[in-house]
């Protein structure tokens, strides 16, 4: 049981969060839960172990799951994540919403599934809920469970969201049906694209009815350009060299120097709790803030060809598409959303396209999620999609 003191400080710091003074919350280190067994084998999606997750939204029920899935070479791992269902269960399978979510970290102890916050993080919860759908709700691979956290690798994101709700499928007294739609956001927004992006040839026996991204990284040769000039945009940047140095062997001579290097691995031991606190974070770790890269990373052809191979492809979803974008985003530029939107559009996908005036990167999932919630529940309840296509803007508003 936690401590009545213990509660008194999240508590304090959840309403500090609001007015970002900085306070942070740190996540319990991953236990005994979140260790795999050595042997792996069995089917994508099948749950390892279960337990109750507690502080669901009134009459909800919610559990921590640990899952396979498959690595990028192929290889059984362990995902760990949350399965969120309203009440008992229904007599007729619940459709399922994959939540996709934004950038925590890469540490293993940013899993979202470790946040004593977690309900709370999940736009538009308590709206699916009420309309009877499932979430599940996953950590992504290296957060929580062993191993470095592929960070914006579009094929181990999008693996691990479709299994997630194989994982909602498998788990007891749940009846989760096989009809899902993603939701996501920044990084959950590139999963939630990958995830489309893959389901059909890694998980036929799932059917997607609708993805839906607000400020997803999509082209990220662009925006690694645009996020290198801001603070926010620098921890992004350093998380991605972190994970790729390691996951492809992505070389750091000539990109970085060695007190760069060092600030890289001190940010990579932080995690981003509440309202981005990148900007907190950049301010402790002033190595990565002045002269972080020696070289531009999108010109150096190694790195510039894993950019372009983890950027999603337009069109190639599989399922109509909601993109959500804030005017006054400067993490995710709206030329680059509204660039994607528009080659999804002459690849024929039906797509609705919400450009938010004045919102920024955090503020647009807030600003547009009931929209988002409406829109994935015509697309799960089977209305036909809309699409914007004859209607995008010309050029993105200024914020």
């Amino acid at each position: 049981m936690m401590h009545h003191f213990e509660k008194l400080r999240i508590g304090f710091c959840l309403a500090a969060a609001l007015v970002m003074t900085g306070c942070s919350i740190e996540p319990r280190a991953p236990g005994a839960f979140y260790q795999a067994e050595t042997d792996l084998a069995g089917s994508p999606g099948e749950i390892i172990r279960a337990e109750p997750f507690y502080g669901a939204p009134k009459g909800a029920r919610a559990w921590r799951v640990l899952y396979r899935s498959t690595g990028l070479s192929g290889e059984p791992i362990a995902v760990s994540g949350v399965i969120v269902a309203p009440g008992e269960p229904a007599e007729e399978p619940r459709k399922v919403v994959a939540w996709a979510h934004p950038t925590t970290g890469v540490a293993d102890r940013c899993a979202p599934s470790l946040d004593a916050s977690f309900f709370a993080t999940v736009p538009q919860l308590e709206s699916f809920l009420q309309r009877g759908y499932i979430i599940a709700a996953t950590d992504y691979p290296g957060l929580g469970t062993a191993g470095t956290h592929p960070y914006l690798v579009g094929l181990s994101e999008g693996r691990a969201v479709l299994d997630s709700v194989r994982a909602a499928m498998q788990l007891p007294d749940v009846n989760a049906a096989n009809e899902f739609a993603v939701w996501g956001h920044s990084q959950g927004g590139h999963a939630a694209l990958f995830a489309g992006q893959l389901a059909a040839d890694y998980a036929p026996d799932l059917k997607l009815s609708g993805v839906a991204a607000a400020a997803p990284a999509t082209d990220l040769v662009a925006l690694f350009k645009d996020d290198i000039s801001m603070k926010a945009g620098k921890v992004l940047t350093a998380y991605a060299i972190w994970s790729w140095n390691r996951i492809y062997d992505a070389p750091l001579s000539g990109l970085m120097d060695e007190a760069a290097i060092s600030a890289m691995d001190r940010l990579a031991k932080d995690c981003l709790e509440g309202k981005l606190q990148g900007l907190v974070v950049a301010e402790r770790e002033r190595g990565i803030d002045r002269d972080f890269l020696q070289t531009d990373l999108t010109e150096v052809a190694s790195w510039k060809s894993l950019l372009t191979r983890n950027s999603p492809t337009p069109g190639l979803t599989g399922a109509p598409v909601l993109l959500a974008q804030g005017t006054a985003d400067p993490v995710v530029q709206p030329a680059v959303t509204l660039g994607y939107a528009r080659a999804a559009c002459r690849a024929g996908t039906p797509l609705r396209f919400i450009l938010q005036k004045d919102a920024d990167h955090l503020g647009v999932v807030k600003q547009a999620g009931a929209s988002a919630a409406a829109w994935i529940a015509d697309r799960l309840e089977g209305a036909t999609p809309p699409s914007d296509c004859n209607d995008l803007p010309m050029l993105p508003a200024s914020g």
